[in-house]
């Protein structure tokens, strides 16, 4: 089987005519193996960092602004945090926090918490959190969408050699449908869907396969990739808020102060002269 849409990473929405019902279909390649490029992640680790970009990447067609969109799963067991954010221009990043020492075997996606962030740059800050367990993000999120937003929501997530891949279906308030039956219906079909089908076939295909007996309509295509906001300025800025004594005893003992960015691995370095010019109070002229 080929690659759909020649490998590309996009995100694609698509509607039933004559019902509430909207989806939308994701495929990551480059920005997955970006992402695996930069960190030695174990099977387990790497497949749920796969699943919750995807994830992520199904939600980003909510962005309609400005702003930043976060899965957050926090853990309390060996495996403590996975993360996946994107922007409203479908710039990806992910990481995950684990413990290093423990054999990859060992590692369990436990109970605890998911939370969503969305942060406009202009614009009220908004988070949502619900209980996750056994790290299960497709069921998890039908929940919160249920719970949280009062939308009927499934979800369908897959991530296997290099590639992870999302299938959502969501039924849309304040419409009037006149096929009752529809969300049963298109859900049911929606289950069959097989792993291999979800992660290669093109989008068309796939609703063909699904949906050859309903009115599917396929919206234009958007791109995603891997985008790390991280910078020097950024890395300043942070460094600052620790303040001048602490970034002072540091230099001290290591001459420099050195700050590597966790989802990228960008190596950022300062030396005195640069943290003395953070703090312009300490030289009045």
């Amino acid at each position: 089987m080929s690659h759909p849409s020649g490998s590309a990473d996009l995100l694609q929405r698509f509607s039933f005519d004559s019902t509430d019902i909207r989806g939308e279909i994701t495929h990551l390649h480059s920005s997955y193996q970006d992402v695996l490029k930069r960190h030695q992640y174990p099977p387990l680790i790497a497949t749920a960092v796969g699943e919750l970009m995807a994830a992520t990447a199904l939600l980003s067609a909510n962005l309609k602004f400005a702003g930043r969109l976060t899965l957050q799963i926090r853990l309390a067991g060996n495996v403590s945090l996975l993360q996946a954010e994107t922007n409203e221009q479908g710039q990806l990043r992910a990481i995950a926090r684990y413990d290093e020492d423990a054999a990859a075997t060992e590692l369990q996606l436990e109970n605890g918490q998911f939370i969503i962030t969305i942060e406009p740059e202009q614009g009220q800050r908004y988070q949502g959190i619900t209980a996750i367990e056994g790290g299960n993000i497709a069921s998890t999120l039908e929940e919160y969408f249920v719970q949280s937003e009062q939308l009927d929501s499934r979800f369908w997530l897959v991530c296997k050699d290099g590639i992870a891949a999302g299938f959502m279906l969501q039924k849309m308030p304040g419409t009037d449908s006149h096929d009752t039956d529809a969300w049963d219906r298109i859900g049911h079909l929606a289950s069959t869907i097989k792993d291999e089908e979800l992660l290669h076939l093109d989008n068309a295909t796939l609703l063909h396969r699904l949906y050859h007996e309903e009115q599917v309509r396929l919206y234009p295509e958007s791109t995603l990739s891997f985008f790390c906001t991280c910078s020097k300025p950024r890395t300043a800025n942070a460094l600052h808020q620790l303040g001048y004594a602490e970034l002072d005893e540091i230099l001290k003992e290591a001459g420099k102060i050195s700050i590597t960015c966790e989802f990228c691995q960008q190596a950022y370095a300062f030396e005195r002269p640069e943290i003395e010019e953070m703090f312009p109070e300490r030289h009045p002229h």
